[in-house]
């Protein structure tokens, strides 16, 4: 199966729709997307993995460097997934610490209170 990616902005924050296999044969597909939007100058990235079929490592890898990416911006990266097969995977490798994870976007680009 192929990636799909489609961006949609939300406030200050630029959706990233991802459909399909994040494996190693996509994943440089994302990692070239996410660099694309930070050097656009968009530092506030949401991942919607909701239309995700398939993550593997090398997956989780371009998503912790567009973490540190978009961080050395002050930006941020929110996931959204619901979808307990991928929430695993974030467990396991110890990443549900690292990005915040969502149910919906509408919680993702929520303004937090400080």
């Amino acid at each position: 199966m192929d990636l799909s990616l489609s961006n949609r902005a939300a406030g200050d924050h630029i959706v990233v729709e991802v459909g399909g296999e994040i494996d190693v044969y996509t994943a440089p597909r994302l990692r070239e997307h996410v660099v694309d939007l930070v050097e656009a100058g968009h530092y506030h990235l949401v991942i919607d993995m909701e239309g995700v079929d398939f993550l593997d490592s090398t997956g989780l890898g371009v998503l912790v460097g567009g973490l540190k990416r978009v961080r050395s911006h002050e930006g941020s990266l929110q996931i959204v997934c619901t979808q307990e097969r991928l929430l695993k995977i974030f467990r396991i490798t110890g990443l549900t610490k690292v990005f915040p994870i969502h149910d919906t976007v509408a919680e993702a680009v929520m303004p937090t209170v400080r």
